[in-house]
């Protein structure tokens, strides 16, 4: 399928960082895009920037009946879903045994709601709205692509929370190819390594500098932009389905 006006998307995390990027370029190639997001300020600011085709629904991904709702909301006023892309999450940095004690059952907890639970939220209820899509030539009725990290192959000191549910995202990403296989949706999961995002600005110069630098090549911090190609090009690429593709630069990431 190409990546023209005939996508009906809707992101997770997609007022800012590598959500936005994506979302802007589904507007860009005529689509049409639902925006789920809880920061409602910079939901507005997108509203407008990208026009009469865009919707920003107020979305706590770890809120199953919030979601349903927002995938409803797109459906209704894009009359289907055939794209879906989670890019909401949090990094919940902490040590397993920190300075104040051990980690508190409820911080590990929260990071597992948003980013692994919040993505399976979005992920069957899209698929459940895409399962009454016309398929296309190969029997294709829509596309999920999910966001892990490489911190769920190697995560860092500190990541423990964060790793397992980047992981867990990896890990859910095969059984849901194989299941949707019978209503003809795929599911692809992309794992960033040091992307420039919304969660970098608060870091001084010097250090997304030096984060940049760690990747062997190029060695920068990657682009949104570049997130929002590979999802283009998943979109394009049928046979791509049921794995995970790693954004990188070829780093590996090491113990702290």
């Amino acid at each position: 399928m190409k990546f023209d006006k005939n996508i009906n998307a809707v992101i997770s995390g997609g007022v800012s960082g590598l959500g936005n990027a994506v979302a802007a370029k589904v507007i860009a190639a005529g689509g049409k895009v639902a925006m789920l997001d809880v920061n409602a300020d910079a939901g507005a600011v997108a509203q407008k920037e990208f026009g009469t085709n865009a919707l920003f629904v107020r979305t706590d991904v770890s809120n199953e009946q919030q979601v349903d709702a927002a995938v409803k909301q797109a459906v209704e006023k894009f009359g289907g879903v055939n794209l879906a892309v989670n890019c909401a999450g949090i990094l919940g940095a902490g040590r397993v045994l920190g300075k104040q004690g051990p980690m508190a059952s409820e911080h590990f907890a929260k990071v597992i709601h948003v980013n692994l639970i919040g993505s399976f939220n979005l992920s069957k209820a899209a698929a459940a709205a895409m399962e009454a899509n016309t398929p296309d030539e190969d029997g294709q009725r829509g596309l999920i692509v999910n966001t892990a990290s490489v911190a769920a192959f190697e995560g860092q000191i500190g990541q423990a929370a964060y790793s397992a549910s980047k992981g867990g995202v990896v890990g859910m990403t095969l059984p849901m190819a194989r299941e949707f296989a019978r209503i003809g949706v795929r599911v692809v999961t992309i794992a960033p390594g040091i992307f420039w995002t919304p969660m970098m600005d608060g870091m001084p110069p010097e250090v997304q500098e030096s984060l940049g630098k760690q990747v062997p090549f190029p060695p920068r911090l990657g682009r949104p932009s570049e997130y929002a190609d590979l999802v283009a090009s998943i979109w394009e690429n049928t046979m791509i389905n049921g794995t995970t593709i790693r954004l990188d630069g070829a780093i590996r990431m090491q113990p702290k």
